[in-house]
Protein backbone atom coordinates (compact mmCIF):
# COMPACT_ATOMS: atom_id res chain seq x y z
CA UNK A 1 0.00 0.00 0.00
CA UNK A 2 1.62 3.12 -1.13
CA UNK A 3 1.29 6.72 0.46
CA UNK A 4 -2.17 7.45 -1.51
CA UNK A 5 -3.62 4.27 -0.57
CA UNK A 6 -2.51 4.80 3.31
CA UNK A 7 -3.76 8.18 2.97
CA UNK A 8 -7.04 8.10 1.50
CA UNK A 9 -7.22 4.90 4.24
CA UNK A 10 -6.60 7.16 7.04
CA UNK A 11 -9.13 10.23 5.75
CA UNK A 12 -12.00 7.51 5.24
CA UNK A 13 -11.55 6.21 8.69
CA UNK A 14 -11.57 9.66 10.25
CA UNK A 15 -14.50 10.65 7.80
CA UNK A 16 -13.37 13.42 5.69
CA UNK A 17 -12.14 14.69 2.19
CA UNK A 18 -9.05 14.79 0.52
CA UNK A 19 -7.54 18.03 -0.54
CA UNK A 20 -5.00 17.89 -3.20
CA UNK A 21 -3.32 20.32 -4.50
CA UNK A 22 -1.00 21.18 -7.94
CA UNK A 23 1.60 23.24 -8.85
CA UNK A 24 3.98 22.91 -11.39
CA UNK A 25 7.17 21.52 -10.71
CA UNK A 26 10.15 23.99 -11.87
CA UNK A 27 7.93 27.27 -11.38
CA UNK A 28 9.28 29.33 -11.08
CA UNK A 29 12.42 27.33 -10.07
CA UNK A 30 13.05 23.77 -8.66
CA UNK A 31 13.91 25.24 -5.30
CA UNK A 32 10.27 26.53 -4.96
CA UNK A 33 8.64 23.38 -5.67
CA UNK A 34 10.57 21.39 -3.26
CA UNK A 35 10.14 24.12 -0.28
CA UNK A 36 6.12 24.62 -0.91
CA UNK A 37 5.91 20.29 -0.71
CA UNK A 38 7.01 20.40 2.78
CA UNK A 39 4.91 23.80 3.54
CA UNK A 40 2.10 22.44 1.88
CA UNK A 41 2.25 19.62 4.34
CA UNK A 42 1.44 22.10 6.95
CA UNK A 43 -1.30 23.97 5.23
CA UNK A 44 -3.74 21.06 5.11
CA UNK A 45 -2.43 19.32 1.79
CA UNK A 46 -3.36 15.96 1.52
CA UNK A 47 -1.46 14.95 -1.75
CA UNK A 48 0.41 16.61 -4.01
CA UNK A 49 0.72 16.64 -8.00
CA UNK A 50 4.03 17.77 -9.45
CA UNK A 51 3.07 19.12 -12.84
CA UNK A 52 5.96 18.22 -15.79
CA UNK A 53 6.25 21.10 -17.54
CA UNK A 54 5.42 20.44 -21.22
CA UNK A 55 5.47 21.92 -24.69
CA UNK A 56 1.84 21.58 -25.51
CA UNK A 57 -0.29 20.86 -22.63
CA UNK A 58 -3.38 20.40 -23.90
CA UNK A 59 -5.65 19.73 -21.07
CA UNK A 60 -4.24 22.91 -18.82
CA UNK A 61 -5.55 26.62 -19.50
CA UNK A 62 -2.99 29.77 -19.63
CA UNK A 63 -2.23 30.15 -16.12
CA UNK A 64 -0.72 26.74 -15.80
CA UNK A 65 0.73 27.14 -19.97
CA UNK A 66 2.58 30.16 -18.73
CA UNK A 67 4.10 28.40 -15.93
CA UNK A 68 5.06 25.33 -18.07
CA UNK A 69 6.81 27.87 -20.73
CA UNK A 70 8.69 30.00 -17.76
CA UNK A 71 9.77 26.44 -16.39
CA UNK A 72 11.03 24.74 -19.57
CA UNK A 73 12.80 28.09 -20.36
CA UNK A 74 15.00 27.80 -17.94
CA UNK A 75 16.07 23.97 -18.64
CA UNK A 76 13.67 21.69 -16.31
CA UNK A 77 13.14 18.55 -17.15
CA UNK A 78 12.14 15.51 -16.24
CA UNK A 79 15.29 14.02 -14.81
CA UNK A 80 15.56 17.15 -12.67
CA UNK A 81 12.29 17.07 -11.23
CA UNK A 82 13.00 13.42 -9.66
CA UNK A 83 16.09 14.96 -8.65
CA UNK A 84 13.47 17.61 -6.79
CA UNK A 85 11.36 14.67 -5.74
CA UNK A 86 14.46 12.85 -3.62
CA UNK A 87 15.09 15.94 -2.15
CA UNK A 88 11.50 16.72 -1.01
CA UNK A 89 11.33 12.90 0.39
CA UNK A 90 14.14 14.03 2.91
CA UNK A 91 11.71 16.59 4.40
CA UNK A 92 8.21 15.32 4.27
CA UNK A 93 6.78 12.02 3.17
CA UNK A 94 3.78 13.90 1.77
CA UNK A 95 2.06 11.32 -1.27
CA UNK A 96 3.43 12.89 -4.52
CA UNK A 97 1.86 12.22 -7.96
CA UNK A 98 3.14 12.85 -11.15
CA UNK A 99 0.91 14.49 -13.67
CA UNK A 100 2.80 14.59 -17.04
CA UNK A 101 2.07 14.42 -20.69
CA UNK A 102 2.76 11.12 -22.26
CA UNK A 103 5.46 12.16 -24.85
CA UNK A 104 7.84 12.52 -22.10
CA UNK A 105 7.06 8.40 -20.94
CA UNK A 106 7.25 7.50 -24.22
CA UNK A 107 10.68 9.38 -24.94
CA UNK A 108 11.80 7.89 -21.57
CA UNK A 109 10.41 4.60 -22.20
CA UNK A 110 7.54 3.13 -19.64
CA UNK A 111 9.54 0.86 -17.92
CA UNK A 112 12.51 2.80 -16.95
CA UNK A 113 10.57 5.74 -16.16
CA UNK A 114 8.19 3.93 -13.75
CA UNK A 115 11.13 2.16 -12.29
CA UNK A 116 13.07 5.61 -11.65
CA UNK A 117 9.92 7.75 -10.50
CA UNK A 118 9.44 4.85 -7.53
CA UNK A 119 13.26 5.05 -6.65
CA UNK A 120 13.16 8.76 -6.60
CA UNK A 121 9.30 8.55 -4.22
CA UNK A 122 6.70 8.99 -6.04
CA UNK A 123 3.35 7.54 -5.75
CA UNK A 124 1.30 8.19 -8.69
CA UNK A 125 1.13 9.09 -12.63
CA UNK A 126 -1.92 10.85 -13.90
CA UNK A 127 -1.31 11.11 -17.86
CA UNK A 128 -3.88 13.59 -18.90
CA UNK A 129 -3.29 12.14 -22.67
CA UNK A 130 -3.10 8.49 -22.50
CA UNK A 131 -6.77 6.80 -22.90
CA UNK A 132 -6.94 4.44 -20.61
CA UNK A 133 -7.79 1.62 -23.86
CA UNK A 134 -3.80 2.54 -25.28
CA UNK A 135 -2.52 2.04 -20.99
CA UNK A 136 -1.72 -1.22 -20.63
CA UNK A 137 1.96 -1.59 -20.56
CA UNK A 138 2.08 1.67 -18.71
CA UNK A 139 -0.60 0.00 -15.95
CA UNK A 140 1.32 -3.38 -15.93
CA UNK A 141 4.56 -1.72 -14.78
CA UNK A 142 3.29 0.30 -12.54
CA UNK A 143 1.40 -2.24 -10.70
CA UNK A 144 5.11 -4.25 -10.27
CA UNK A 145 6.05 -0.94 -8.96
CA UNK A 146 3.21 -0.22 -6.65
CA UNK A 147 2.59 3.02 -8.28
CA UNK A 148 -1.18 4.54 -8.58
CA UNK A 149 -2.29 5.17 -11.65
CA UNK A 150 -5.18 7.91 -12.17
CA UNK A 151 -7.52 8.39 -15.00
CA UNK A 152 -9.82 10.48 -15.75
CA UNK A 153 -13.91 10.57 -15.79
CA UNK A 154 -15.97 13.56 -17.18
CA UNK A 155 -19.71 14.56 -17.20
CA UNK A 156 -19.26 13.08 -21.03
CA UNK A 157 -17.61 10.03 -20.44
CA UNK A 158 -20.26 7.01 -21.98
CA UNK A 159 -21.38 4.23 -20.09
CA UNK A 160 -19.27 1.93 -21.57
CA UNK A 161 -16.10 3.22 -20.94
CA UNK A 162 -16.41 3.85 -17.16
CA UNK A 163 -16.10 0.24 -15.80
CA UNK A 164 -12.53 0.09 -17.89
CA UNK A 165 -11.63 3.75 -16.56
CA UNK A 166 -12.47 2.70 -13.06
CA UNK A 167 -10.76 -0.36 -12.80
CA UNK A 168 -7.56 0.71 -14.26
CA UNK A 169 -7.25 3.64 -11.86
CA UNK A 170 -5.28 2.84 -8.38
CA UNK A 171 -5.51 5.47 -5.68
CA UNK A 172 -8.32 7.97 -6.89
CA UNK A 173 -10.23 8.58 -10.41
CA UNK A 174 -9.91 12.19 -11.26
CA UNK A 175 -13.03 13.42 -11.94
CA UNK A 176 -12.94 16.60 -14.63
CA UNK A 177 -15.46 18.77 -13.45
CA UNK A 178 -16.36 20.94 -16.81
CA UNK A 179 -15.63 19.65 -20.86
CA UNK A 180 -12.57 22.34 -21.03
CA UNK A 181 -8.93 22.96 -19.65
CA UNK A 182 -8.27 23.85 -16.18
CA UNK A 183 -8.98 27.32 -14.43
CA UNK A 184 -12.22 27.73 -15.77
CA UNK A 185 -14.67 29.14 -13.16
CA UNK A 186 -17.27 26.33 -12.43
CA UNK A 187 -20.27 25.81 -9.78
CA UNK A 188 -21.68 22.01 -9.10
CA UNK A 189 -24.26 21.17 -11.91
CA UNK A 190 -26.66 18.57 -11.18
CA UNK A 191 -24.93 16.23 -14.02
CA UNK A 192 -21.98 16.30 -12.50
CA UNK A 193 -23.25 15.29 -8.77
CA UNK A 194 -25.31 12.55 -10.93
CA UNK A 195 -22.26 11.16 -12.96
CA UNK A 196 -20.04 11.12 -9.53
CA UNK A 197 -23.09 9.42 -8.36
CA UNK A 198 -22.92 6.62 -10.63
CA UNK A 199 -19.44 6.32 -10.65
CA UNK A 200 -19.39 6.07 -6.94
CA UNK A 201 -22.02 3.24 -7.59
CA UNK A 202 -19.57 1.03 -9.85
CA UNK A 203 -16.11 1.50 -7.41
CA UNK A 204 -14.93 1.77 -3.56
CA UNK A 205 -11.74 4.04 -5.34
CA UNK A 206 -11.85 7.38 -4.11
CA UNK A 207 -13.25 10.08 -6.38
CA UNK A 208 -11.69 13.27 -6.40
CA UNK A 209 -12.93 16.62 -8.81
CA UNK A 210 -10.61 18.85 -10.33
CA UNK A 211 -10.02 21.92 -12.92
CA UNK A 212 -11.93 24.54 -12.46
CA UNK A 213 -12.05 24.95 -8.18
CA UNK A 214 -10.66 27.68 -6.73
CA UNK A 215 -12.20 28.83 -3.90
CA UNK A 216 -13.20 27.58 -0.44
CA UNK A 217 -16.90 27.51 -1.51
CA UNK A 218 -16.27 25.64 -4.11
CA UNK A 219 -14.04 23.13 -2.57
CA UNK A 220 -16.93 22.71 -0.18
CA UNK A 221 -19.21 22.09 -2.67
CA UNK A 222 -17.40 19.46 -4.80
CA UNK A 223 -16.20 18.23 -1.64
CA UNK A 224 -19.87 17.34 -0.63
CA UNK A 225 -20.31 15.09 -3.99
CA UNK A 226 -16.42 13.28 -3.92
CA UNK A 227 -13.92 11.80 -1.65
CA UNK A 228 -11.83 15.16 -2.41
CA UNK A 229 -11.13 17.88 -4.09
CA UNK A 230 -8.00 19.16 -6.35
CA UNK A 231 -6.88 22.83 -6.84
CA UNK A 232 -4.01 24.03 -9.72
CA UNK A 233 -4.85 26.91 -11.43
CA UNK A 234 -5.80 29.40 -8.72
CA UNK A 235 -2.34 28.35 -6.85
CA UNK A 236 -0.09 29.00 -10.14
CA UNK A 237 -1.90 32.16 -9.82
CA UNK A 238 -1.37 33.18 -6.72
CA UNK A 239 2.55 31.90 -7.31
CA UNK A 240 2.67 34.26 -10.09
CA UNK A 241 0.70 36.90 -8.28
CA UNK A 242 3.40 37.43 -5.66
CA UNK A 243 6.19 36.05 -7.39
CA UNK A 244 8.54 39.35 -6.83
CA UNK A 245 7.46 39.05 -3.38
CA UNK A 246 10.05 38.27 -0.91
CA UNK A 247 7.25 36.29 1.53
CA UNK A 248 5.97 34.81 -1.95
CA UNK A 249 6.11 31.02 0.13
CA UNK A 250 4.25 32.31 2.81
CA UNK A 251 1.66 33.97 0.93
CA UNK A 252 1.00 30.88 -1.19
CA UNK A 253 0.63 28.62 1.57
CA UNK A 254 -1.94 30.72 3.55
CA UNK A 255 -4.16 30.99 0.49
CA UNK A 256 -3.38 26.69 0.36
CA UNK A 257 -4.68 26.94 3.94
CA UNK A 258 -7.69 28.72 3.50
CA UNK A 259 -8.12 26.40 0.68
CA UNK A 260 -7.98 23.54 3.06
CA UNK A 261 -9.30 24.91 5.90
CA UNK A 262 -13.39 25.21 3.83
CA UNK A 263 -13.12 20.98 4.50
Amino acid sequence: MNRIDQKFESLRAAGKKAFIAFITAGYPDLSVTEALAARFEEAGVDILELGVPFSDPLADGPVIQAASFEALSKGVTLLKILDSVRAIRKQTQIPLALMTYYNPVFHFGEERFVREAKAAGVDGLIIPDLPVEEAGGLVRAAREADLSTVFFLAPTTTTDRMPGILEASTGFVYFVSVTGVTGSGVTVPEDIARSISRARKLTRKPVCVGFGVSTPAQVKAFASISDGVIVGSAIIRQMTEHSQKPDMLDRVSAFVKQLSSSL
